[in-house]
């Protein structure tokens, strides 16, 4: 029986191994197999921090040239049952400094699914402006407080923006 893997590396070569039995053949640029599982290790943990990585090196860069990165803020939609629920979950989120703006749309018609039949409501839009970074916290906090079970709850990177609005956005959340 023949089991062959093919390793593409960060130079480009490429990595061919076969192992018949307990014979293991390598062709082309050659590493150990103990090296190989420590280099999947460490690109393993790159995958994983990543989104922090990110994260911080966005910051660094907007704090350096001044200028805005993409994705350093985000909207979040959030359906409410009525106007009171959406009030009352716009200022605790302000309160709590997870969001610098919300944004209340009233009567937006909503057809879903629930429980396998359609169904059709009136429900309150809120457009919640806050850093990308906080997203899961206020994403966490919502689902804490909302009043449906499932709430729509999601978030989109803002692209662009007004530099002086932006600052603003960041200004107005910090403690």
């Amino acid at each position: 029986m023949t089991v062959t893997f093919l390793i593409v590396t960060s130079h480009t070569s490429i990595l061919l191994f076969s192992k018949h039995l307990l014979s293991l053949n390598c062709v082309g640029s050659c590493a150990k197999l103990g090296d190989i599982i420590s280099g999947s290790k460490i690109l393993t943990a790159s995958f994983l921090t990543y989104p922090m990585l990110r994260t911080l090196s966005l910051q660094l860069h907007s704090a350096v040239t001044g200028s805005y990165v993409s994705g350093t803020y985000s909207v979040v939609f959030v359906n409410c049952p009525n106007e009171q629920i959406a009030r009352d979950i716009a200022r605790s989120v302000l309160d709590k400094k997870l969001a610098g703006s919300v944004n209340i749309l009233p009567k937006a018609s909503s057809l879903f699914f629930w429980n396998g039949e359609i169904e059709e409501a009136t429900e309150i839009l809120l457009l919640i402006k806050t850093k990308t970074s906080k997203v899961h916290v206020l994403s966490s906090y919502v689902r804490l407080v909302h009043p449906f079970e499932i709430p729509e709850l999601f978030s989109l990177p803002m692209d662009q923006g007004d530099v002086h609005y932006l600052k603003w956005l960041e200004d107005s959340m910090e403690d």
